[in-house]
């Protein structure tokens, strides 16, 4: 329930709690944390404080993916029965460990050198206009609403994939052309301008970020939480810089080879979109290098 978290996890979990501060002198945070936070009190006070992450959680059960589909028909909206209907398909894969994961990095990497977006955009530096998914998914096909690649990244577990809409006729060729990129990827290396984009983009990303105190001190105390202890942006940007084009074939031959797909649709009309099982079969043919998925213009 709301209230034994509540008890559990914030009122008597003094060892849970992480103070962080950014513009402020160190005695001075201290100070105030002391003054609002001194007088809390552990449930079991004869309990030692837990290992610094990642540690077992005693309330939660250990995460384990499976992969599969979900898929939602959704009515017409009656208010506006004119407005333009778009199926949507999300294509993902497991990044095991999530935060811990030694592939992080270079997933983070290859959700940026993917990028993506809608089908509109004003242009200019910064937006992506000559990411992989604008060049090869946006710009040829257009009938493409949107097409973009997404992580979520948790304590045990995560996803990465790619996402996109378009109307519901083509909803079965947008599934193939995500399924190409996945293969595609796995098949030919990157090339070292299209990798260095990507990694000065995710750098800059990182680095504008992180000029707002808000993000900063809400970064100081998620890696606290997540790791037991903070890394600094040079640190991060030396690994960002230290990705290969080799990390990025690695990681999505391991997905692709070694996992079985996630997929969710939601539309009016999701007929057209495969169901996962020839997905699968899709990803294994093409990967084989057989040529089994299509596409048209």
């Amino acid at each position: 329930s709301v209230h034994f978290f509540k008890e559990q996890n914030l009122l008597h979990n003094p060892h849970g709690v992480v103070v962080s501060g950014s513009g402020i002198e160190h005695d001075a945070l201290v100070e105030l944390a002391m003054r609002h936070f001194g007088d809390m009190t552990a449930a079991n006070p004869n309990e030692p404080p837990p290992s610094p992450p990642p540690h077992d959680n005693p309330h939660t059960l250990p995460s384990t993916y499976t992969g599969g589909q979900y898929r939602l028909p959704t009515p017409l909206h009656s208010l506006y029965p004119d407005k333009p209907q778009y199926t949507h398909v999300a294509l993902a894969f497991e990044a095991p460990l999530g935060w811990h994961s030694p592939h992080l990095v270079p997933l983070c990497v290859l959700q940026t050198l993917l990028g993506g977006g809608s089908s509109f955009s004003a242009g200019g530096p910064g937006k992506g206009m000559y990411s992989k998914l604008y060049r090869e998914v946006l710009n040829r096909y257009s009938w493409v609403e949107s097409a973009e690649a997404f992580s979520s990244f948790h304590a045990e577990s995560g996803l990465w994939g790619i996402s996109g809409s378009c109307r519901p006729d083509k909803a079965g060729e947008l599934t193939k052309a995500m399924v190409r990129e996945f293969v595609e990827l796995s098949r030919y290396y990157v090339t070292e301008e299209e990798l260095q984009r990507a990694k000065n983009m995710l750098k800059c990303n990182v680095l504008t970020q992180l000029e707002s105190r808000l993000v900063l001190f809400e970064d100081i105390g998620r890696q606290i939480l997540t790791y037991g202890r903070r890394e600094d942006a040079e640190s991060m940007c030396g690994k960002i810089d230290a990705v290969t084009k080799e990390d990025i074939i690695e990681v999505v031959r391991m997905a692709i080879g070694t996992m079985r797909p996630t997929m969710g649709v939601v539309g009016v009309d999701i007929s057209k979109v495969p169901m996962i099982e020839d997905v699968e079969k899709m990803l294994s043919a093409e990967s084989m290098g057989t040529h089994s998925v299509g596409g048209s213009g």
